[in-house]
């Protein structure tokens, strides 16, 4: 009932289908008559294209077609501009899709009777090739001279340029007694998602191309297909199966449009499959980032001033580089109130695998840096890391670098002194200090502390929001609950708390509520499974339909059926010159303490402990808080010390798991211990 339905650890809905092996992913779906397919990625960094000869290819057994570039009707797509081509190669009706950018740029899509004649037809086709010269360092991308990667978007190849300007930062460091000038290099990482890309496409019973693949927003998937079919949107029907992870890899299209292509154009099912390798080249990564800052403080521990400069490989397209690097911005000052700021964020344009959205979305580039910062100033002014961030932690009222209030409530210290107690840290001078395990051993330990925030929703002057729709059944009492969302289930719980805040609001169990989810047929817009929005999001248009039906249900109307949109705080775009603006309508704060031990010898680490102190609102489903916390710290210790994406000349050297260094439960910490900060937002559901 209602009093059990949130803030309790209810069993996913989704765990015994996912256990028992009944639970369809992308990769299991068959149809009758289904044909299979393979795309030809273009395997170099950068090239024209100037014939394709698919005589050989054609004539292979089993194939029944093969699609290139003058078979797209509008050859371009983007998730925020449309400047990349569905195919490379000539005669299409964009220009400069000829033009290969990164490595897996897709030339061809090839359809047979069966995966293995179609990837041993793939073989075959014949592409005459121009080389380019690579453009691979974003800072000689930079240059004035530098060759253009998109003539077509202006004289320069910075895609981005965000512009932070607050107070007078020469007088500022005229005054501090501190200060600290560094630079940093945060590098590309995979998001390896357990399940590779894949997809089926068919025409539906009512005439419309359906596509069931892996995605985090099915509208946007829908919009982008049609517009490169140029069909209206209603035509195109997207449907999301189980997803085998996410992390934000999938926000960018892979095989949705070519499969819609072919299942509309030869009105048969088509299926394709990535291997793992094609999956590693062929979709987005984490930007790596190149910063260079520089931190003043007074001897008192007051940070006033800081100046950073950071450059983001945005790779071959845009993808979503406009709004990662927004949010570098944003987080580069850290979670603290810093009077005097210039920061300037650049988003290039390279001939690498493009930079996307992951997990933390720009914020984990930035905020090592700050706090990197952050624990050289404490070190020089001999204070404790801790009581240094404590002192210049943002509060209620306090401006950002952006010149305006942090939407309330600011729990940043709140998170500190969560992590610091139960993590029972002792007070020290700041100095870097370590031990011996014992006199002979050459493992020695330390111990390390940070703080972070990061955007909650998409911003900049975007309107959020989201839909939801509740039908209500029965006669004296509600015996049934439909709840219609197309919020993307990626693994992280979502349709659990979706019928749990829907059970709550009604008052009802929530064995009684059928879940319809994820079809852009029948649900309206969701908004994306991304930029910690979903249960956010989502509860506020589920509590909103669910509160209207009952209002009908309690008037006597049956069945009681209500649809309701939810509409977040406005926010306001970055002034281009100063950054002025209130770019986000909530902020996630944290905290973490941890232990580790280096091998001074082999200069092995291990991380031996992580205490995680995070906001999180209202906590609807506490076990699967502490899920996404500690499978968090899991991705951002690869990040940190193991994985090395590594590429030469645009060309991906790590395309296989066994070259690309995972954690494993081996490499992880020892012990993981996640603290539930709940402070209720006021604009939150609950």
């Amino acid at each position: 009932m209602a009093d059990s339905a949130i803030g309790k650890s209810h069993p996913r809905v989704d765990a015994r289908g996912k256990v028992t092996g009944e639970t369809l992913y992308s990769g299991d779906l068959t149809r009758q008559r289904m044909l299979h397919m393979k795309i030809l990625m273009a395997e170099r960094p950068h090239a024209r294209v100037k014939k394709i000869n698919l005589s050989k290819a054609l004539a292979s057994e089993g194939v029944v077609a093969i699609f290139t570039a003058k078979d797209v009707p509008n050859n371009e797509y983007g998730l925020q501009i449309p400047d990349q081509p569905v195919f490379c190669g000539p005669d299409a009706n964009k220009p400069y899709t000829d033009i290969v950018r990164f490595v897996g740029d897709q030339i061809a899509a090839v359809v047979a009777n069966t995966e293995h004649q179609a990837h041993e037809a793939m073989k075959l086709i014949e592409v005459d090739y121009e080389d380019l010269p690579p453009l691979t360092d974003p800072i000689t991308a930079m240059r004035a001279d530098a060759v253009l990667l998109h003539p077509d978007r202006g004289d320069t190849n910075i895609c981005v340029h965000y512009k932070i300007r607050k107070g007078d930062v020469e007088d500022a460091f005229a005054k501090a007694d501190v200060i600290v000038e560094a630079e940093y290099h945060t590098p590309v990482q995979e998001h390896a998602y357990l399940q590779p890309e894949a997809g089926l496409a068919y025409i539906d019973e009512n005439g419309l191309i359906a596509v069931e693949s892996a995605g985090q927003w099915t509208h946007a998937d829908r919009k982008s297909i049609a517009h490169a079919l140029d069909l209206p949107e209603e035509s195109v029907r997207v449907i999301y199966p189980a997803i085998g992870g996410a992390f934000g890899g999938r926000e960018d299209l892979s095989v949705q449009i070519p499969l819609a292509l072919a299942a509309w154009k030869l009105q048969r099912p088509v299926k394709i499959v990535w291997s793992r390798r094609e999956s590693m080249i062929g979709h987005g990564k984490r930007h790596e980032v190149f910063i260079k800052a520089k931190w003043g403080a007074t001897k008192d521990g007051k940070l006033i001033a800081i100046e950073n400069e950071l450059i983001g490989d945005g790779g071959a397209y845009m993808y979503t580089s406009n709004k990662v690097l927004g949010n570098a911005a944003i987080t580069s000052s850290g979670p603290y109130f810093i009077p005097n700021i210039k920061t300037d964020v650049y988003g290039v344009y390279t001939n690498n695998i493009p930079g996307a959205a992951f997990r933390g979305f720009g914020a984990p580039q930035a905020l090592f840096m700050v706090e990197m910062q952050m624990n050289k100033l404490a070190e020089k002014l001999g204070i404790d890391p801790v009581e240094f961030r404590l002192k210049n932690a943002l509060r209620d009222g306090d401006t950002m670098g952006v010149g305006t209030p942090a939407p309330g409530p600011v729990t940043i210290v709140q998170c500190i002194e969560a992590a610091r107690d139960k993590f029972k840290w002792k007070v020290e001078s700041g100095k870097k200090k370590s031990k011996k395990k014992s006199n002979q051993s050459s493992v020695v330990s330390g111990r390390g502390f940070a703080a972070g925030f990061k955007n909650v929703g998409f911003s900049f002057g975007y309107q959020e929001n989201c839909w939801a729709k509740v039908e209500l059944y029965g006669n004296g009492k509600i015996e049934k609950v439909i709840l219609h969302h197309a919020g993307a289930e990626v693994g992280q719980g979502t349709h659990t708390v979706m019928i749990q805040m829907a059970a709550h609001t009604l008052n009802v169990p929530t064995d009684i509520i059928d879940l319809r989810v994820s079809d852009s047929a029948i649900q309206g817009n969701p908004g994306s499974a991304s930029a910690s929005r979903l249960t956010f999001m989502a509860g506020n248009s589920i509590k909103g339909a669910a509160e209207l039906a009952l209002e009908k249900w309690n008037n006597e109307e049956r069945p009681a059926i209500a649809e309701f949109k939810y509409l977040a705080p406005r926010t306001t775009p970055m002034d281009k010159e100063t950054g002025f603006s209130t770019p986000n309508f909530q902020y996630a704060w944290v905290a973490q303490a941890c232990e580790v031990e280096v091998d001074t010898e082999t200069g092995h680490v291990k991380v031996t402990r992580i205490l995680s102190a995070d906001d999180v609102g209202k906590a609807i489903n506490p076990d699967l808080i502490v899920g996404q916390i500690e499978g968090a710290i899991v991705q951002a210790h690869g990040y940190a010390v193991l994985e090395d994406f590594k590429t030469k000349d645009g060309k991906v050297l790590t395309d296989q798991f066994s070259n690309y260094l995972l954690p494993t439960i081996l490499d992880i910490p020892e012990k993981v211990e996640s603290v539930l900060v709940e402070i209720p937002d006021p604009n939150g559901p609950w």
